[in-house]
C-alpha cells in the first residue's frame, strides 16, 4: 500500500519548475503536515477560518482519510483502493494532492451511476474498475483538488485534472468521477472536459440568529408551533440530550454510538461501512472536530448522531438508536445541530444526503455538483445527453421545493452554496 508510481509528466509550473503527477497507494506515505497544508484543514486553519478562500473541511484532512485506511474501512477488501494523486516538482516536493480511489463497485458514493455501468456492460464494455475522487462514505461538499494557498493554485488544479485523465488513459479504466465538489473544482474540471452532474441536498443556513428562538421567529406561525411541539414530544419519555466533543468523547461513548450505528445501519443498508476501530481512531486524532449528540434515558444512552465541525459548517454524518421514540431522530440529528451551529456561529449545517423531511425543520434545498470523465466516446455522449435532462429536472425540483420551506414569505431566499 505504501508504494508510489509516476503516471505522467506535466508542463513546467513556471519558467523553471517542472512538475509531474505521482500516484500514492496510501495516504501514510505523504506527510500529514504537507497534506493538511494543501487541504487547508490544519488545526490553525480550522480555528481561524482557514488560510485561503476555501472552507477548512474535516473530511479531507489527513487524520480522517488516514483513519479510514488504518482501520481497514478503506482498502482492497472494501473495494476502495487508495490511488491518491499528487503534483510534485523535480525535487519530489508535493505541491498538490487529490484523494482518489480505484473502485470495483459503486458502493458508498451517494452519486449513483449503477445505470451507467449496467448499460455499458450490456453493450459489451467494462465499466469497473473506475477512479473515484471523493471522501469514502461521505456525501459532504468540499475540495477535491487540494492546492493550499499556492500562487499557482489554478494551474495546479488544472494539472491534477489532466493527471486524472492521463491515469484513466494509461490504466485503461473506463472513467473518473469527482463527487460533491466545491465551485472552484467544478469549474476547473468542466473546463478540462469533464461532464457536469447535479443533485440535491438540504442544508440549514444560519442568517445570524442569536438563538433557536430567533430562527423560529422567521417561520410561519403554524410551522413554528409544530416544531416547538415536536421538540417537546421528542424528550417526553424522560430523555435528556448530551453534547460531547473533544476529551469528553470517551471509548464508552464510542461503544454506545457504534451499537446504534450497527443496529440502524444494518437494518437500513444491510452492511454498515465503518468499523469500531475507525471511531476510536478519529476520537484519538480529531476529537476537537467532532460533535457527538447522545440521547440518554434511564441511565443509559439510547441514540446518537455523529457530526464533524468545519471552519464555518457543521456536517451531520451518522445516526443510530436502540430505542424508538417519536421525533427523537429529528431532535438528535437536526434540531440539536441547529442549536450548536447558532451557538458556535457556524453558517451552515449539512445534514447528509436526501431527505425531504428536513424541509419542514428549516433545512433548504441546495444543489450539489460532481464531474465525470468518461473515456469511451459513445458512453460519454450517452451520459452527456442524460445529464443535460437530469440537470433540468434537478433545477425544476429545487424551484418547486423552495416554495414549500417553513419560512414566512417575507424571508429572503437562501444564497446558493
Amino acid at each position: 500500500m505504501d508504494q508510489r508510481s509516476d503516471t505522467t509528466s506535466q508542463p513546467p509550473l513556471d519558467g523553471d519548475t517542472a512538475v509531474s503527477i505521482r500516484v500514492y497507494a496510501g495516504i501514510g506515505t505523504i506527510e500529514p503536515a504537507t497534506w493538511d497544508r494543501l487541504a487547508d484543514c490544519g488545526t490553525s486553519a480550522a480555528s481561524a477560518g482557514g488560510t485561503s478562500g476555501r472552507t477548512a473541511n474535516p473530511f479531507v484532512s489527513h487524520a480522517f482519510l488516514g483513519a479510514l485506511e488504518d482501520s481497514g474501512c478503506v482498502g482492497r477488501k472494501s473495494g476502495w483502493l487508495p490511488q491518491h494523486l499528487a503534483v510534485e516538482d523535480d525535487h519530489g516536493q508535493v505541491l498538490a494532492v487529490a484523494p482518489a480511489y480505484l473502485k470495483g463497485n459503486s458502493q458508498g458514493e451517494y452519486v449513483f451511476d449503477h445505470g451507467w455501468a449496467d448499460a455499458f456492460e450490456r453493450a459489451g464494455g467494462r465499466y469497473y474498475p473506475k477512479l473515484q475522487l471523493s471522501v469514502p462514505f461521505t456525501p459532504a461538499t468540499g475540495p477535491r483538488l487540494l492546492v493550499g494557498s499556492s500562487p499557482y493554485a489554478e494551474t495546479l488544479r488544472a494539472a491534477l485534472a489532466d493527471g486524472v485523465k492521463a491515469y484513466v488513459r494509461q490504466t485503461g479504466i473506463s472513467s473518473a468521477h469527482a463527487t460533491f465538489l466545491d465551485e472552484e473544482d467544478r469549474m476547473i474540471l468542466e473546463e478540462s472536459g469533464y461532464l457536469h452532474r447535479t443533485d440535491q441536498q438540504f442544508h440549514f443556513r444560519n442568517r445570524g440568529y442569536g438563538s433557536y428562538d430567533d430562527f423560529l421567529g422567521t417561520l410561519a406561525s403554524r410551522k413554528r408551533k409544530a416544531l416547538k411541539k415536536e421538540r417537546r414530544e421528542a424528550l417526553a419519555n424522560g430523555i435528556t440530550i448530551e453534547r460531547l466533543t473533544g476529551r469528553d468523547i470517551t471509548e464508552a461513548a464510542w461503544d454506545a454510538f457504534f451499537a446504534f450505528y450497527m443496529d440502524t445501519g444494518g437494518r437500513k443498508w444491510g452492511r454498515p461501512y465503518l468499523n469500531r476501530t475507525f471511531f476510536s481512531l478519529i476520537g484519538e486524532r480529531m476529537a476537537d472536530r467532532i460533535l457527538l449528540v447522545m440521547a440518554r434515558r434511564e441511565g443509559r444512552y439510547i441514540a446518537g448522531a455523529l457530526n464533524f465541525i468545519g471552519a464555518d459548517r457543521l456536517y451531520g454524518r451518522n445516526w443510530g438508536c436502540i430505542e424508538d421514540h417519536p421525533y427523537l431522530h429529528f431532535e438528535v440529528c437536526y434540531h440539536q445541530a441547529i442549536d450548536f451551529a447558532i451557538e458556535r456561529g457556524l453558517t451552515v449545517v449539512e445534514a447528509g444526503a436526501q431527505g425531504e423531511h428536513k424541509l419542514a425543520r428549516g433545512y433548504e434545498p441546495v444543489t450539489t455538483h460532481s464531474a465525470h470523465f468518461i473515456a469511451h466516446q459513445g458512453l460519454r455522449e450517452a451520459i452527456a445527453d442524460y445529464l443535460e435532462r437530469e440537470r433540468e429536472s434537478v433545477e425544476a425540483m429545487q424551484e418547486e421545493l423552495s416554495e414549500h420551506t417553513p419560512f414566512r414569505k417575507s424571508e429572503p431566499p437562501a444564497e446558493a452554496d
